[in-house]
């Protein structure tokens, strides 16, 4: 992965954890208005878990990609 894609991540990577802050924002809101919509609140839940796994999935890749980085500067030496 050249820098550029890893660049690319990482915008996305902030965009993703941006919405995240969103939903909680969101949810915690509906939650203390009643009446609560719970077919609403359950969708955004579910909406944060499955953002939440994808936020998960690029921060490792990230770190692995940075590792990889050090090991192979290390390697040269």
């Amino acid at each position: 992965m050249d820098p550029e894609e890893e660049e690319i991540l990482r915008e996305k990577l902030a965009q993703l954890k941006h919405e995240h802050k969103d939903l909680d924002d969101i949810i915690e809101r509906l939650a203390s208005a009643p009446p609560v919509d719970f077919l609403q609140m359950t969708r955004l839940k579910k909406r944060k878990l499955a953002l939440k796994d994808i936020i998960n999935k690029i921060e490792s890749t990230i770190k692995m990609l940075n590792n990889k980085n050090i090991f192979s500067f290390l390697k040269a030496f």
